[in-house]
């Protein structure tokens, strides 16, 4: 800081004291960690697994009575009744594996993303090509869901049901699921596109809408040409509201967004992480600045705020405002980096509470993020409500001045 006062592009720790003079960079401020300590620094996941361990989770969700982890390594799921307000504490609910200490693949191979609706358990069992529905929240470990989505039934586990060609009732790779504007939207990845329900779907329900691809049996990378503004390599995650769809295309390491909502085959009209809607480039050794992105997994969006997990990046981009259209926009703030420009893993030094090292699912919850931090075993708890004090801090000093200028 220059006189107590942070220049445009200086970094700020969460939390300190300053007068705000321009865009601020963000770290952020350690809230929960969990997943158990290791010694020597190193997030090592254990030789076997317990409630208190992760391995590589994916996949995060949370609310005011549960906080979820899709345990991806271990191929569980874990629930904690309650948002956790400690580290390390011990989940209370495990499903996939009979018991805590149990691991495999078993019901679930490899689940990713993961949400509550409307009382209703959503778990994408991505190696198994399909999303589990529980009716309502299991209450005893290993709880037997309701009925599987792109399965005809809950012992099928074939890649798009065992078809040559995908369909409209099929799935391939499914990582990431979402709402927006009352439809339920799959980022089908395997099959490299996003498929649209007007609802949840019940069992062996069609999607009505394709996104990505020309047709229901196609499922080419990028249409088979080159990248544009309706296709994807690998989509992978959704977010939305009652105005937007955002589908995390992290194969073309960019962010689509659809404004108003997509009722057929479409072209997006916004691309974050790229330039245009037809650049699909990696530059992993360059200087990544607020602009760029490289393997998106997972994105959330909470009123106007969209948190991006930018994963190759090992840090977390947030927009205060979701541009509607447009290429390239800059991030406002980044988390678990000192600057936009760095990108190391942990920032090449141990782990701590506020680093992180390929964070892969984020979920976003009244002020608060949560990070998979899939490359140090664990699930940490952010509060953004910091940032907040300091973008209101900001505006009155810029009102304040305006105010003195004229």
């Amino acid at each position: 800081m220059t006189g107590g006062k942070v220049q445009i592009g200086e970094e700020v720790q969460i939390g300190e004291e300053v007068q705000i003079g321009g865009a601020v960079k963000i770290s952020g401020a350690k809230q929960i960690w969990l997943g158990a300590y290791s010694p020597g620094g190193l997030a090592l996941p254990a030789a076997q697994p317990t409630a208190a361990q992760l391995y590589a989770p994916r996949g995060v969700y949370f609310d005011d009575d549960f906080l979820i982890a899709a345990d991806s390594g271990n191929h569980r799921i874990l629930i904690w009744r309650g948002v956790p307000e400690t580290d390390c504490r011990a989940a209370d609910l495990v499903l996939g594996q009979a018991d805590f200490l149990s691991e495999g693949p078993k019901l679930l191979h490899l689940p990713t993303g993961v949400m509550m609706h409307e009382g209703k358990l959503i778990v994408a069992d991505a190696w198994h090509h399909r999303l589990l529905v529980w009716e309502q929240m299991p209450e005893t470990n290993n709880a037997a869901p309701d009925y599987a989505i792109g399965q005809p039934k809950l012992d099928s586990v074939e890649p798009n049901r065992g078809q040559e060609k995908p369909s409209a009732d099929s799935l391939y790779w499914p990582y990431g699921f979402g709402f927006a504007a009352g439809w339920f939207w799959i980022a089908d990845t395997g099959n490299r596109r996003v498929l649209g329900w007007p609802s949840l779907p019940k069992a062996n329900e069609p999607a009505q809408i394709v996104l990505g691809q020309p047709d229901a049996t196609s499922s080419e990378e990028n249409r088979g040409a080159a990248a544009g503004a309706r296709s994807f390599r690998w989509p992978h995650a959704i977010a939305g509201d009652a105005h937007r769809l955002l589908v995390s295309d992290a194969g073309n390491h960019r962010v689509l967004g659809w404004s108003p909502m997509p009722c057929e085959d479409s072209d997006a009209a916004l691309a974050l992480g790229q330039k245009d809607f037809t650049t699909a480039a990696e530059l992993p050794y360059i200087k990544q600045g607020p602009s760029k992105l490289r393997f998106p997994y997972s994105i959330a969006l909470e009123g106007a705020r969209l948190a991006v997990a930018d994963t190759a990046n090992n840090r977390i981009l947030i927009w205060d405002e979701t541009p509607l259209s447009g290429c390239g926009a800059a991030a406002d703030h980044v988390l678990g980096q000192p600057g936009f420009d760095s990108n190391g893993e942990n920032r090449w030094k141990a782990v701590t509470h506020d680093s992180l090292c390929w964070p892969y699912g984020i979920w976003m919850h009244k002020g608060r993020l949560a990070v998979a931090d899939s490359g140090n075993n664990r699930v940490t708890l952010w509060n953004l409500t910091e940032l907040d004090q300091t973008l209101n801090e900001s505006a009155a000093l810029e009102a304040a001045a305006a105010t003195t200028a004229a």
